[in-house]
């Protein structure tokens, strides 16, 4: 069972954005996933589910966004570059 989100937006925005109806609504779609995803909140999986995509693809695409796509503090990649 799914459930469906509605979310009120000005009829001007897209034209605004340049873009149409539907590419804004799937930018949109996406950006809420990678926002979610970038607070630890659901897993790449869980996102690229979300959007109806495959996780590799999901986070192949995670730099539109500026979220990168491994998110390792200082101590910990530096604990992996020792255990290496």
């Amino acid at each position: 069972m799914t459930l469906q989100l509605k979310i009120d937006y000005p009829k001007t925005l897209p034209d605004a954005l340049q873009k149409t109806r539907e590419q804004f609504e799937q930018e949109a779609k996406w950006a809420m996933a990678v926002k979610l995803f970038e607070m630890k909140r659901i897993s790449s999986g869980m996102a690229a589910e979300l959007l109806g995509t495959d996780r590799v693809s999901f986070l192949l695409n995670l730099h539109h966004y500026g979220v990168a796509m491994i998110d390792f503090t200082e101590e910990e990649l530096l604990s992996d570059l020792e255990n290496a």
